[in-house]
């Protein structure tokens, strides 16, 4: 009609737009959960490397060395020992009085009853912990074949048991060892009978290996 003014359709053509289509994902867009698994175990057993690292060094502190080792047991050639003389060798640092007694020595330290004793256990580390501290459980036995009487031998360490000193051999009021530092008196069976000391002297882990020859430790 003439004169209209009629609205012309609109017309919706094709876009130019481009349609979006999937596209793979590559390795650097990897999910995140894959990436952080992936950081995880690789600082995780980066950690392990550096904590072995550091440990076996202080493991293999602990371990003794060839010297310390050496010094765990040595042997003392006692042949020139003789009943009523003494040796002191040096183990692990600390003197030890090697004694043959002489009978009386022997039987004098065998005459004492246990119950008058400071400390009534043997201290002798060859023996239980508990034993009580007769002359039989502190003497070294006699070696196989000996002749010497039973109870010659007396291996034990030479230091005070009140602060560390060297008693002195056949000194003091029973005829044993005399610390001349704070004046403990120990018996011919190195058991402490006066002073401060509250322990008999010990005694080591020892044995004769054969005739002539105590092992120490």
């Amino acid at each position: 009609m003439d004169g209209c003014a009629c609205a012309r359709p609109t017309r919706y053509g094709r876009s130019s737009a481009p349609i979006p289509r999937e596209v793979p994902l590559s390795h650097t867009e990897a999910p995140q959960g894959t990436r952080r698994d992936f950081i995880y175990y690789a600082t995780a057993g980066a950690g392990a490397v550096v904590t072995g690292a550091a440990v076996w060094p202080l493991v293999n502190q602990m371990n003794p060395s060839a010297d310390v080792m050496a010094l765990a047991s040595i042997r003392v050639d006692v042949a020139e020992v003789t009943p009523g003389t003494q040796i002191t060798v040096l183990w692990q640092g600390k003197p030890v009085f090697i004694r043959a007694r002489t009978e009386e020595e022997i039987a004098a330290a065998r005459e004492v009853p246990v119950e008058e004793l400071v400390d009534a256990t043997a201290n002798n580390a060859n023996l239980l912990d508990d034993v009580p501290a007769t002359d039989e459980n502190r003497a070294l036995p006699n070696p196989e074949g000996s002749e010497l009487p039973e109870g010659t031998w007396l291996v034990q360490m030479g230091v005070c048991t009140h602060l560390g000193c060297v008693p002195l051999g056949e000194s003091g009021d029973f005829g044993g060892w005399f610390c001349p530092c704070h004046g403990s008196h120990y018996d011919t069976s190195g058991r402490i009978r006066r002073g401060p000391a509250p322990r008999n002297l010990p005694v080591p882990v020892a044995a004769f290996v054969d005739a002539t020859t105590i092992q120490l430790g």
